[in-house]
């Protein structure tokens, strides 16, 4: 990995080798180390030393302008490392040589002659004392020690910010966010630097990189930039310096965008809810958010393209295109806590996570068993903090829990509908999140994703008991007494036996949907939970609308004894929703509607 890491960062420092002196925030030494003298700049010597690694690295640009990368044992001693570093630096110096012979030969005799003979190198801690040959590497090498080969004097900088990667979204839309999916290394994103370039129309002026391309600056140092319709033709760059909280810097590193921006839909379903949330909520409220955002590995199947969605354009069901919207409407809703569901594992870590974390929040997922789909939930970082995780798959909670062993003698009278259920690979997530502001304050978010199947009423009932027992787990047992926000893609409407069942809190044996898929899948049973939930945002319509069905399917449940609805954000107008026919579409990411409401504390 550190080799292509390095080999980035040289690639990312070449073309503003020259400009590193010029930035204050990079450190420059003193004289001469041994001797005293005036303050002249130095060059970088970076080096990466963790303790639970056997080597570390050791990164620094010679004479020509190549950069030497070296990997030494931590416990060798310091001479065997110096030593190699000669070698390197006359290897450097005979390249230099070959590189130079016409221009030496054009010089005369004033031409400066490239030494061959090996150069002294030397290693000064920071008081200016030469370190001792003996001393093992992990040692000698320490932060503001000075490397000097021959004349040339380096600053050690161990163990500083760095990035270890670096990428841009594959497609850009002229009025969306671009997040950058950014890691870094004794570092953290938001003390990073940010300089952001567009492409020169035409070639003209700028700044060329190694590729041809002219950069023009643009305006803008935050980690998240929106082009607009005037950047519509021109490819994007980013220049990225890390940094800490220290206010520490390390190595720069840029990244081109890997085609240009392209114009915008237009108008969106969501751009009239973004009024309501502008800002994010104030202190004791919390804005929450429940949505099916659309599985791509469900989204780009013959029978998504050819049945459930004719009517959306093709290239509004691609995931890049999808994302940029789904980005823009989920920053724009200024949450505290998302409940995501249908979220392919690589959107979750490559898209989405970096670009909900550039807005404040952090993301937890769960992965269905044998999918490559699950759940998130994001909160506010300064807001919340997490505490605990306590997610389980239905089967097998089902099948081995201790909790679930009522429920599991009664369900084994009925092995046709006990079957069902062990097939299905639907999660629970459930997190214990604590207030910053207000420690006492603690509450457990759960979000799942029920059986899908119209014909499914048995199947959801038992796997709704079986979250409720296990919420019930956490919220009396581990954490007694803490609120429940409860938000999902629950796919029953509010005339199932499901919505009555998490509303009154019993079900009964004879209700109609244990008869949901015939007589031999039934499973009657008596069914009561302890909790005092409601649905915050009511009963809408629908917040799901496609060509063959519109309803009800998504809700946000919430303790009647600890919470209350401050007020629900309005779901988009029908005219918005039909306005392509149905969902998904050009303004629209998902075949579903979030729904959002403030809560707050009683």
């Amino acid at each position: 990995m550190w080799s292509y890491l390095w080999g980035k960062l040289r690639a990312a420092a070449g073309p503003v080798r020259l400009r590193f002196r010029s930035l204050p925030f990079l450190k420059t030494g003193g004289g001469d180390p041994a001797g005293g003298g005036p303050p002249v700049p130095m060059e970088r010597a970076v080096v990466r030393c963790i303790p639970s690694e056997p080597k570390l690295s050791l990164w620094f640009v010679v004479w020509d302008g190549s950069a030497r990368h070296m990997q030494r044992d931590q416990t060798e001693p310091l001479g065997r490392a110096l030593a190699r570093i000669a070698t390197n630096a006359v290897k450097g110096h005979a390249k230099a040589a070959k590189k130079s012979k016409k221009a030496r030969a054009e010089a005369g005799p004033a031409g400066e002659p490239v030494p061959a003979a090996p150069l002294a190198v030397r290693l000064f801690s920071r008081d200016g004392e030469a370190v001792a040959e003996d001393v093992p590497n992990a040692e000698a090498w320490q932060d503001g020690a000075v490397l000097q080969i021959g004349e040339v004097k380096y600053q050690v900088e161990r163990n500083p910010p760095s990035v270890t990667e670096l990428q841009l979204p594959r497609s850009l839309l002229a009025g969306f966010p671009v997040c950058p999916k950014i890691r870094t290394e004794f570092g953290a994103p938001q003390h990073c630097l940010f300089r952001w370039y567009r492409e020169q129309a035409g070639g003209g002026g700028g700044e060329p990189s190694p590729g041809g391309a002219v950069w023009m600056e643009i305006p803008a140092s935050e980690r998240v930039f929106t082009p607009t319709n005037a950047h519509i033709g021109l490819r994007l760059k980013l220049h990225c310096t890390p940094g800490n909280s220290q206010q520490r810097y390390g190595l720069p590193r840029e990244v081109e965008s890997s085609g240009p921006v392209e114009a915008g839909p237009g108008a969106c379903t969501f751009d009239s809810r973004h009024l309501y949330t502008k800002k994010v909520s104030g202190e004791g409220l919390i804005r929450t958010v429940s949505y099916n955002v659309l599985a791509d590995i469900y989204a780009q199947t013959e029978h998504s393209r050819t049945v459930l969605y004719p009517y959306c354009a093709p290239y509004a069901l691609e995931l890049d295109y999808r994302q940029n919207l789904l980005k823009k409407e989920l920053a724009g809703y200024s949450a505290d806590l998302i409940c995501l569901q249908e979220v392919d594992k690589s959107v979750f870590f490559d898209s989405l996570t970096p670009a909900l974390d550039a807005f404040g929040l952090e993301g937890l997922f769960r992965i269905k068993e044998k999918q490559h789909e699950g759940l998130a939930t994001f909160y506010r970082r300064d807001k919340f903090s997490l505490l605990s995780e306590h997610d389980i798959a239905f089967n097998e909670a089902l099948l081995s829990d201790p909790l679930q062993k009522e429920l599991r003698d009664k369900l084994a009278l009925y092995p046709l509908a006990q079957e069902k259920v062990l097939q299905r690979s639907s999660v629970l997530q459930v997190s214990v999140l604590q207030s910053t502001n207000d420690p006492s304050r603690k509450i457990c978010i759960a979000n799942t994703h029920l059986y899908w199947h119209p014909k499914g009423g048995n199947i959801r009932l038992i796997q709704i008991a079986i979250a409720l027992s296990h919420i019930r787990h956490v919220t009396c047992d581990l954490y007694p007494g803490i609120p429940i926000i409860f938000c999902g893609d629950f796919n029953s409407t509010p005339s199932t036996g499901m919505y009555s069942f998490i509303n009154c809190g019993n079900i009964a044996e004879d209700h109609e949907d244990w008869f949901s898929n015939g007589d031999e899948e039934r499973c009657n049973m008596l069914l009561t939970h302890p909790f005092k939930l409601r649905s915050a945002c009511g009963e809408p319509a629908y917040t799901n609308y496609v060509g063959g069905f519109h309803g009800c399917l998504d809700y946000i449940f919430i303790d009647k004894n600890a919470l209350e609805v401050e007020q629900v954000i309005p779901l988009p107008s029908h005219e918005e929703v039909t306005t392509h026919q149905a969902l998904p579409s050009v303004s629209h990411p998902s075949d579903h509607i979030a729904l959002i409401c403030d809560l707050k504390w009683k």
